[in-house]
Protein backbone atom coordinates (compact mmCIF):
# COMPACT_ATOMS: atom_id res chain seq x y z
CA UNK A 1 0.00 0.00 0.00
CA UNK A 2 1.67 3.36 -1.17
CA UNK A 3 1.66 5.94 1.38
CA UNK A 4 2.79 9.05 -1.13
CA UNK A 5 1.44 11.75 -0.07
CA UNK A 6 0.61 13.75 -3.67
CA UNK A 7 2.33 17.17 -3.71
CA UNK A 8 0.82 20.53 -5.31
CA UNK A 9 1.97 22.73 -8.01
CA UNK A 10 0.58 25.96 -7.54
CA UNK A 11 0.06 28.31 -10.99
CA UNK A 12 -1.04 31.69 -11.68
CA UNK A 13 -1.02 33.76 -14.51
CA UNK A 14 -0.10 37.27 -13.70
CA UNK A 15 0.11 40.65 -16.14
CA UNK A 16 1.25 43.89 -14.30
CA UNK A 17 -0.62 42.54 -11.33
CA UNK A 18 1.86 44.10 -8.78
CA UNK A 19 -0.59 44.50 -6.05
CA UNK A 20 -2.48 41.48 -6.14
CA UNK A 21 0.58 39.03 -6.72
CA UNK A 22 1.67 40.13 -3.31
CA UNK A 23 -1.72 39.56 -1.66
CA UNK A 24 -2.11 36.42 -2.93
CA UNK A 25 1.15 35.03 -2.09
CA UNK A 26 1.29 36.56 1.35
CA UNK A 27 -2.13 34.61 1.61
CA UNK A 28 -1.05 31.03 0.19
CA UNK A 29 1.77 31.03 2.62
CA UNK A 30 -0.15 31.94 5.48
CA UNK A 31 -3.38 29.72 4.91
CA UNK A 32 -1.05 26.86 3.39
CA UNK A 33 -1.98 23.88 6.68
CA UNK A 34 0.77 21.24 5.14
CA UNK A 35 4.37 21.15 4.00
CA UNK A 36 3.24 19.44 0.62
CA UNK A 37 2.75 22.72 -1.59
CA UNK A 38 6.38 21.63 -4.11
CA UNK A 39 6.25 24.83 -5.73
CA UNK A 40 4.94 28.22 -6.70
CA UNK A 41 4.87 29.16 -10.28
CA UNK A 42 4.01 32.63 -11.62
CA UNK A 43 3.63 32.65 -15.36
CA UNK A 44 3.82 35.90 -16.22
CA UNK A 45 2.42 37.26 -20.24
CA UNK A 46 4.88 40.11 -20.15
CA UNK A 47 4.38 42.46 -17.56
CA UNK A 48 6.12 45.93 -17.14
CA UNK A 49 5.84 47.12 -13.89
CA UNK A 50 6.86 45.03 -10.54
CA UNK A 51 4.88 42.02 -11.13
CA UNK A 52 7.70 39.82 -11.71
CA UNK A 53 9.92 41.42 -9.01
CA UNK A 54 7.28 41.10 -6.28
CA UNK A 55 6.73 37.22 -7.47
CA UNK A 56 10.40 36.65 -6.44
CA UNK A 57 10.27 38.32 -3.46
CA UNK A 58 8.08 35.69 -2.22
CA UNK A 59 9.63 32.71 -3.17
CA UNK A 60 7.35 32.42 -6.39
CA UNK A 61 9.32 30.70 -9.58
CA UNK A 62 8.63 32.69 -12.20
CA UNK A 63 7.96 31.55 -15.53
CA UNK A 64 8.16 33.93 -18.96
CA UNK A 65 5.27 33.15 -21.27
CA UNK A 66 3.22 34.74 -24.28
CA UNK A 67 0.38 36.55 -23.24
CA UNK A 68 -2.70 34.78 -22.68
CA UNK A 69 -4.42 33.27 -19.88
CA UNK A 70 -4.64 29.69 -21.56
CA UNK A 71 -1.18 29.35 -22.92
CA UNK A 72 0.61 30.86 -19.79
CA UNK A 73 -1.58 27.95 -17.56
CA UNK A 74 -0.45 25.42 -20.61
CA UNK A 75 3.01 26.91 -19.63
CA UNK A 76 3.24 26.52 -15.92
CA UNK A 77 1.04 22.86 -16.23
CA UNK A 78 4.36 21.84 -18.36
CA UNK A 79 6.80 23.38 -15.50
CA UNK A 80 5.11 21.95 -13.10
CA UNK A 81 6.12 18.89 -11.42
CA UNK A 82 3.30 18.27 -8.39
CA UNK A 83 1.01 15.21 -8.89
CA UNK A 84 -2.20 17.87 -8.54
CA UNK A 85 -2.24 21.31 -10.38
CA UNK A 86 -3.99 23.90 -8.63
CA UNK A 87 -4.99 27.27 -11.04
CA UNK A 88 -6.11 30.20 -9.06
CA UNK A 89 -6.42 33.46 -10.28
CA UNK A 90 -4.08 36.48 -9.09
CA UNK A 91 -7.00 38.75 -7.47
CA UNK A 92 -8.59 35.02 -5.58
CA UNK A 93 -7.33 34.35 -2.59
CA UNK A 94 -7.50 30.78 -1.04
CA UNK A 95 -9.00 30.35 2.15
CA UNK A 96 -7.37 28.54 5.40
CA UNK A 97 -5.67 25.06 4.98
CA UNK A 98 -6.68 25.24 1.44
CA UNK A 99 -3.83 22.13 0.55
CA UNK A 100 -5.09 19.90 3.16
CA UNK A 101 -8.50 20.46 1.57
CA UNK A 102 -7.45 19.80 -1.72
CA UNK A 103 -5.54 16.97 -0.50
CA UNK A 104 -8.43 15.01 1.64
CA UNK A 105 -10.69 15.31 -1.82
CA UNK A 106 -7.77 13.74 -4.10
CA UNK A 107 -7.57 11.18 -1.48
CA UNK A 108 -11.12 10.56 -1.27
CA UNK A 109 -10.80 9.80 -4.91
CA UNK A 110 -11.69 12.89 -6.51
CA UNK A 111 -9.51 13.86 -9.14
CA UNK A 112 -10.49 17.39 -10.17
CA UNK A 113 -12.84 20.12 -8.34
CA UNK A 114 -12.76 23.85 -7.29
CA UNK A 115 -13.86 25.74 -4.08
CA UNK A 116 -16.77 27.92 -3.36
CA UNK A 117 -16.41 31.53 -4.04
CA UNK A 118 -17.73 34.89 -2.13
CA UNK A 119 -16.59 38.29 -3.03
CA UNK A 120 -14.86 40.67 -0.99
CA UNK A 121 -18.00 42.95 -1.08
CA UNK A 122 -21.14 43.18 0.75
CA UNK A 123 -23.37 43.56 -2.03
CA UNK A 124 -26.37 41.38 -2.54
CA UNK A 125 -26.69 41.56 -5.81
CA UNK A 126 -22.34 39.61 -6.08
CA UNK A 127 -23.24 37.58 -2.84
CA UNK A 128 -26.52 35.89 -4.54
CA UNK A 129 -24.07 34.83 -7.91
CA UNK A 130 -21.38 33.74 -5.21
CA UNK A 131 -23.48 31.92 -3.55
CA UNK A 132 -24.47 29.73 -6.42
CA UNK A 133 -20.98 28.58 -6.68
CA UNK A 134 -21.88 25.73 -4.42
CA UNK A 135 -24.25 24.36 -7.07
CA UNK A 136 -22.23 21.67 -9.00
CA UNK A 137 -23.51 22.30 -12.10
CA UNK A 138 -20.85 23.46 -14.78
CA UNK A 139 -23.06 26.92 -15.22
CA UNK A 140 -22.30 27.82 -12.16
CA UNK A 141 -18.18 27.21 -12.92
CA UNK A 142 -15.78 30.27 -13.47
CA UNK A 143 -11.83 30.48 -13.10
CA UNK A 144 -12.77 32.92 -10.35
CA UNK A 145 -13.28 29.76 -7.81
CA UNK A 146 -9.96 28.01 -8.76
CA UNK A 147 -9.13 24.61 -9.75
CA UNK A 148 -7.35 21.83 -8.27
CA UNK A 149 -6.84 18.90 -10.50
CA UNK A 150 -4.13 15.96 -11.17
CA UNK A 151 -1.02 16.55 -13.51
CA UNK A 152 -2.41 12.78 -14.82
CA UNK A 153 -5.79 14.19 -15.91
CA UNK A 154 -4.81 17.45 -17.20
CA UNK A 155 -2.61 15.79 -19.69
CA UNK A 156 -5.04 13.49 -20.67
CA UNK A 157 -7.66 16.44 -21.47
CA UNK A 158 -4.87 18.33 -23.25
CA UNK A 159 -4.77 21.22 -21.02
CA UNK A 160 -6.94 24.76 -21.69
CA UNK A 161 -7.89 25.09 -25.40
CA UNK A 162 -5.21 28.36 -26.22
CA UNK A 163 -7.72 29.29 -29.09
CA UNK A 164 -10.03 30.87 -26.66
CA UNK A 165 -8.19 34.37 -25.46
CA UNK A 166 -11.58 34.51 -23.06
CA UNK A 167 -13.66 31.94 -21.24
CA UNK A 168 -11.07 29.34 -21.39
CA UNK A 169 -11.68 27.89 -17.91
CA UNK A 170 -15.59 27.57 -18.65
CA UNK A 171 -14.38 25.29 -22.13
CA UNK A 172 -12.05 23.38 -20.23
CA UNK A 173 -14.24 22.74 -17.38
CA UNK A 174 -17.22 21.67 -19.74
CA UNK A 175 -15.19 19.20 -20.96
CA UNK A 176 -13.86 17.60 -17.43
CA UNK A 177 -17.65 17.48 -16.53
CA UNK A 178 -17.79 14.99 -19.54
CA UNK A 179 -15.38 12.88 -18.33
CA UNK A 180 -15.13 12.83 -14.44
CA UNK A 181 -16.98 13.63 -11.52
CA UNK A 182 -16.43 17.13 -10.01
CA UNK A 183 -15.94 17.95 -6.76
CA UNK A 184 -16.92 21.36 -5.27
CA UNK A 185 -15.21 21.70 -1.66
CA UNK A 186 -17.43 23.78 1.03
CA UNK A 187 -14.93 26.79 1.62
CA UNK A 188 -14.58 29.26 -0.62
CA UNK A 189 -12.16 31.36 -2.17
CA UNK A 190 -12.26 35.18 -2.16
CA UNK A 191 -11.73 37.04 -5.22
CA UNK A 192 -11.98 40.47 -5.70
CA UNK A 193 -15.25 42.71 -6.89
CA UNK A 194 -12.99 45.11 -8.76
CA UNK A 195 -14.14 44.51 -11.93
CA UNK A 196 -17.94 44.65 -11.14
CA UNK A 197 -17.09 48.08 -9.14
CA UNK A 198 -15.22 49.37 -12.38
CA UNK A 199 -17.97 48.13 -14.49
CA UNK A 200 -20.98 48.15 -12.59
CA UNK A 201 -22.75 45.03 -11.47
CA UNK A 202 -25.44 44.32 -13.18
CA UNK A 203 -24.10 45.45 -16.45
CA UNK A 204 -21.20 43.07 -16.31
CA UNK A 205 -22.62 40.05 -14.96
CA UNK A 206 -25.21 40.32 -18.07
CA UNK A 207 -22.10 40.83 -20.39
CA UNK A 208 -21.17 37.66 -18.72
CA UNK A 209 -24.36 35.77 -19.19
CA UNK A 210 -24.21 36.90 -23.08
CA UNK A 211 -20.93 35.40 -23.03
CA UNK A 212 -22.37 31.86 -21.71
CA UNK A 213 -25.26 32.54 -24.07
CA UNK A 214 -23.08 32.68 -26.95
CA UNK A 215 -20.77 29.94 -26.17
CA UNK A 216 -23.96 27.69 -25.51
CA UNK A 217 -25.22 28.44 -29.10
CA UNK A 218 -22.51 27.62 -30.78
CA UNK A 219 -20.31 30.95 -30.89
CA UNK A 220 -16.25 30.70 -31.99
CA UNK A 221 -13.36 31.92 -29.60
CA UNK A 222 -12.96 34.51 -31.56
CA UNK A 223 -16.58 35.81 -31.87
CA UNK A 224 -16.38 35.62 -27.68
CA UNK A 225 -13.10 37.25 -27.69
CA UNK A 226 -14.99 40.32 -29.78
CA UNK A 227 -17.92 40.33 -27.53
CA UNK A 228 -16.06 40.90 -24.49
CA UNK A 229 -13.58 43.73 -26.12
CA UNK A 230 -16.62 45.70 -27.07
CA UNK A 231 -18.65 45.37 -24.28
CA UNK A 232 -16.59 44.45 -21.37
CA UNK A 233 -12.87 45.43 -22.12
CA UNK A 234 -14.04 48.66 -23.50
Amino acid sequence: MSTHQPTISIIIPVLNEEKYIKDVLFAISTNAGTNHIKEILVVDGGSNDQTVANAQEYGAIVINSKKGRATQMNLGATKATGDVLYFIHVDTLPPKDFDSAILNEIQDGFEVGCFQMRFNSNSPFLKFFAWCTRINHQICRGGDQSLFITSKLFQQLKGFNENYVIYEDNEFIRRVYKLKPFKIISSAVTTSARRYEERGEVRLQWHFGMIHLKYHLGANPTELYQYYLKYIAA
